[in-house]
């Protein structure tokens, strides 16, 4: 995989984990929301929600309410589980929680299924 087709593909999984996030402390998820997340400038977001919702990740409501498709949120789930589990193990590790939060947002794009599983069942059998 080419570096910007693995970008295009991080940035979607960025975006989803956001959104996932942001649903669960928030009654209704709307595109402010992630631009204030995220940092991001609205017209990023507004390109990036269209793109989302062209590939079935999202649908958005006449009422600009953003909500996961079960596609979008089983990849949103899966990358914040690895977000989290690496996290959790970099700061058990004595790694700085900020720290490891960067580094887990690395992490948990460039591995792949096999490796990750493994290391989680390291994890578990050590914790």
């Amino acid at each position: 995989m080419g570096y910007i087709s693995h970008r295009s593909e991080e940035s979607v999984e960025d975006y989803l984990e956001t959104i996932y996030v942001l649903s669960m402390r928030l009654p209704a998820v709307r595109s402010i929301d992630i631009v204030n997340e995220m940092n991001f400038s609205k017209p990023s977001v507004s390109v990036a929600m269209k793109n989302l919702r062209n590939k079935n990740y999202i649908d958005i409501s006449e009422a600009g309410h953003i909500t996961l498709t079960q596609e979008g949120m089983d990849l949103a789930a899966e990358t914040y589980e690895r977000h989290t589990v690496f996290t959790d193990w970099l700061v058990s590790l004595g790694v700085d929680p900020e720290t490891a939060a960067r580094d887990a947002c690395k992490m948990e794009h460039d591995i792949s299924a096999e490796s990750f599983e493994a290391i989680k069942r390291s994890i578990q059998r050590r914790y």
